[in-house]
């Protein structure tokens, strides 16, 4: 299920090194289902008959880079790194005009003494104004010109004056910024005794560098493009994996699971078998929902009474990142990636697909279907049932389906769908954010008198009719409904497809119900100047970080105050 960028509460666990440099980042994978490493970043000591069954299904070997074409890079021929290209609107800067009175210097074979008497300076002065840390006048830029057979133009052109001295440019460029620094490292003077095909592979990897320190600054809007690919690729797939499936049924089958609910026992059981320990405590980091210390192999969660999340899917969460062998995220695309499957390995467990195949198999012959006998089967709440649903739903029972959670003004948090109902959409294709039409079932069950059960709705939209039922979530944020539906032709298999109720919905025509009646909007017309509530992570960058929004110094002074348990 694909989700919105999470709220303080829902951050995801940290990492205990700190990776804010990518060049600490470990190589990214991006199948979502198949993308499981079969040596993990995390797991230093895995569970025998557990990853096994992912390390079975691929093969463990250093990944390659590759070219846009495909192509290992380790199996092409010498390549060349192309100079970026100067900005011909700006100004020639200090260090290109120093680059090029050296180069014509050398062409006309002279020493720095040569041109420095000439020019009336030392020779340290021309050496410190042709490594561009001092900017001459004009009137000196001038004398050295003619001090050298050539003219101002030549000097004052904003092109380098060779790929070679192009590239050293950019590296002392790269070598003076405020990011530099921060590593640490020794800059790398670009001499002439520096091989180009060392210039070259220094340049290359700071320009790596910066691209992936840009990629994983998202913005909303790659956070939404991330999102939007994220959840066509679980589209495809029935939002069905098979792999994690195979995991959480040995893992099951090892800690001896017999049926029934997954009690808070029995996810001790399995941290044990998988070599940590679950502590609860009062004083978590702010962003975090769980923080996983790997050195002691100690999960820690909240209390029970903090208003949080079950602390079973807390649980069962952090350890997924171990068993399904995660790596850093490079990339918010990434972070989203590991949340579902974290999410989808949590579920699978509390509501293992075998029991629950039986379940929903006796309901479909019965033509009785109910999140409600999922939800109470395996005591969870009705949002883990409504997802498993949509899990196994589409690869067992042949059902196509569609799952939402939105808040009760009608937005979108988390979405799925396969059965063709049309979401409202951004122009990324993104849906979270968007508001649903006020007439589907997903916000009419807002206007109900009785908050407390389920209701059920036909819908004739766009792009068909179809049959939902829906429920009102009472958090500490707010009212929130979640909905899961069919096409109409399948409603047959559900309960409650007796119901009467019907509504039509035209959206995305305006006239539906994101503009007001005319005659609403007249009456009101230069009336009316509401305060709109924005929240700021809407049009602020990601916060950096491989965990977005994770304050990784809140998080290891966590864990250094807790190592002495």
């Amino acid at each position: 299920m694909t989700e919105t960028a999470p709220s303080k509460a829902e951050k995801g666990p940290s990492s205990l090194r700190d990776p804010h440099h990518p060049a600490l980042a470990a190589p990214s994978g991006k199948q979502t289902a198949q993308r499981f490493s079969g040596r993990s970043a995390l797991a230093t000591r895995p569970a025998a008959g557990v990853t096994a069954a992912v390390k079975n299904r691929r093969s463990v070997g250093t990944a390659s880079l590759s070219g846009p074409d495909g192509t290992a890079l380790r199996e092409r021929g010498p390549a060349h790194l192309a100079p970026l290209e100067a900005d011909a609107a700006g100004p020639p800067d200090p260090l290109t005009i120093g680059r090029r009175l050296r180069h014509l210097r050398k062409a006309t074979g002279k020493t720095l003494s040569d041109v420095a008497a000439v020019a009336g300076i030392s020779p340290s002065a021309l050496s410190l104004i042709e490594n561009g840390k001092r900017e001459p006048k004009l009137s000196l830029l001038t004398t050295l010109a003619g001090a050298l057979d050539s003219n101002l133009a030549d000097l004052l052109t904003v092109a380098a004056p060779s790929r070679r001295a192009a590239l050293e440019i950019e590296l002392v460029k790269v070598q003076r910024t405020d990011a530099f620094k921060a590593l640490d490292i020794p800059a790398v003077r670009p001499g002439p005794r520096l091989q180009t095909e060392a210039l070259e592979s220094l340049v290359g990897l700071h320009r790596a560098m910066a691209r992936i320190q840009a990629e994983r600054a998202a913005t909303p809007e790659q956070a939404r493009r991330a999102n939007a690919d994220l959840r066509d690729r679980m589209r495809r797939q029935g939002n069905y994996f098979g792999e994690i499936e195979a995991v959480t049924a040995g893992l099951l089958t090892a800690t001896k699971y017999e049926g029934g609910p997954i009690t808070r026992t029995v996810v001790d059981r399995m941290a044990a078998h998988l070599g940590f320990r679950l502590v609860h405590t009062t004083d978590l980091p702010e962003s975090t929902r769980t923080v996983t210390d790997l050195a002691h192999r100690i999960i820690y969660l909240p209390q029970p009474d903090a208003g949080q999340h079950d602390s079973r899917s807390l649980a069962l969460q952090a350890l997924g990142h171990v068993v399904l062998g995660h790596a850093v995220p490079q990339d918010y695309s990434e972070f989203l990636e590991q949340r579902v499957e974290i999410n989808y390995f949590a579920a699978s467990l509390l509501i293992p697909e075998r029991g629950a195949l039986a379940l929903l198999r006796r309901a479909k012959v019965a033509k009785d279907i109910a999140i409600e006998d999922l939800r109470d089967a395996y005591a969870v709440s009705y949002e883990t049932a409504a997802h498993r649903f949509t899990n196994l739903a589409t690869r067992h029972l042949d059902l196509p389906v569609h799952f939402m959670r939105i808040s009760s003004s009608g937005v979108i948090y988390k979405a799925y769908e396969n059965d063709g109902v049309r979401f409202p959409t951004d122009a990324t294709g993104a849906i979270e954010g968007q508001r649903v039409c006020r007439y589907w079932t997903a916000r009419v069950v807002f206007d109900r008198p009785d908050l407390s059960s389920a209701y059920q709705q036909y819908t004739d939209t766009t792009s068909g009719t179809y049959w939902c039922t829906a429920v009102v979530d009472r958090t500490p944020a707010g009212l929130f409904s979640v909905s899961v539906g069919v096409p109409y032709a399948d409603v047959k298999w559900m309960r409650g497809r007796e119901t009467s109720e019907r509504s039509l919905s035209r959206c995305p025509d305006p006239a539906c119900c994101s503009q007001p009646p005319a005659e609403l909007a007249g009456r009101w017309a230069g009336s009316a100047w509401p305060s709109a509530r924005v929240h700021s992570h809407l049009l602020a960058a990601m916060p950096p970080g491989v965990f977005p929004g994770v304050d990784q110094t809140d998080v290891l002074t966590f864990l250094d105050r807790h190592s002495v348990y």
